[in-house]
């Protein structure tokens, strides 16, 4: 009895062990990979990417992915063309610039069916569109930078050029403080730019720079060879992204909350971040139909290179099937 008692024991613990190494197993099973934000990860911009963080479904798709920080989305383009992160983060125009200049880089997913960005007006500037900030003072971020390129566009199609406006590099604690302070008239800025902003007492007219050009929302970028040689990573990553980002637009006041719990920049500001998710769904977020949520749209993606091209902001014009691929969003 004695040794049927030891035996018994000594299966129990080899089962014990067993499982124990099939956990530990499944955990290193776990595919390394680094993300790259253009920007600091904190940003409301960034909340389906840490909702999806927060809720495992990043560790779902059997992903293990470290977050760092890049300086602006040429910077990530190239830092992902060169294999230094698997997949990182610029807008849907991204790789029609550095497609231009030989880095082989293209959209994999993109996060909304509108345009990030929108022209945010002071209500006391005397403008109330396009046309009326004729000689007015606008920010953008820099002259690299979508949201000049936006700018751009929307101003032809009100029949003006930069020469018709005094536009000013001022990078991005400059857009919200010197909206606040009167020393801009007017932005061409994102949804929680404009929050703040109104948050600090000042009335804005917005325009959603959708309405004036088919400009593009954030995309995940990846390489050429990273789509080639590791395709499941890339659509692991995509889904569980995805799945953050409806759960922001279903949810704003539930992902609010758990990025003020999870992010120390937002600890206690829930009513603030809910009214960015909002907007962000309203504006930037919106699909026609759910099931087009990550997709890029040829005839969008077209517009702006031609745009582009016209402008003079590229010499020549990749073929769209070096710019994106929704493979991985279905």
């Amino acid at each position: 009895m004695k040794f049927e008692r030891i035996a018994r024991t000594a299966r129990r613990v080899a089962t014990v062990a067993v499982v124990s190494a099939m956990m530990t197993g499944g955990a290193l099973a776990a595919e390394k990979m680094v993300y790259l934000f253009p920007a600091p990860d904190f940003l409301p911009a960034f909340t389906p990417f840490q909702v999806a963080k927060a809720k495992g479904y990043y560790a779902d798709a059997g992903l293990d992915v470290e977050f760092r920080i890049g300086k602006g989305g040429a910077d990530v383009a190239k830092q992902v063309a060169v294999g230094n992160a698997e997949l990182g983060g610029g807008i849907g125009d991204t790789p029609i610039i550095v497609r231009a200049n030989g880095l082989p880089v293209k959209g994999v997913a993109l996060l909304g069916g509108k345009a990030l960005t929108q022209i945010v007006i002071r209500n006391d500037a005397g403008a109330s569109d396009m046309a009326g900030l004729k000689g007015k003072k606008i920010g953008v971020m820099a002259f690299q930078d979508t949201t000049y390129y936006n700018l751009l566009a929307a101003l032809q199609s009100a029949g003006l050029s930069k020469d018709d406006v005094d536009i000013q590099a001022v990078g991005p604690a400059g857009m919200v403080q010197l909206m606040i302070s009167g020393d801009l008239d007017a932005i061409s800025g994102t949804p929680d730019w404009a929050a703040s902003i109104e948050g600090a007492g000042v009335g804005l007219t917005i325009l959603p720079i959708n309405d004036m050009f088919p400009a593009m929302a954030q995309a995940i970028l990846s390489s050429d060879d990273t789509i080639k040689n590791k395709p499941e990573l890339v659509r692991g990553f995509v889904q569980a992204t995805l799945h953050g980002l409806r759960d922001v637009m279903e949810d704003p006041e539930g992902s609010a909350t758990l990025l003020a719990e999870k992010v120390p920049q937002f600890g206690g500001k829930e009513a603030f971040l809910t009214e960015v998710m909002k907007r962000y769904t309203e504006l930037v977020y919106s699909v026609d139909d759910m099931k087009d949520l990550g997709k890029f749209d040829p005839a969008r993606v077209q517009a702006v290179e031609d745009f582009y091209l016209q402008a003079g902001i590229i010499n020549t014009a990749p073929p769209l099937d070096d710019l994106f691929t929704n493979e991985f969003v279905d």
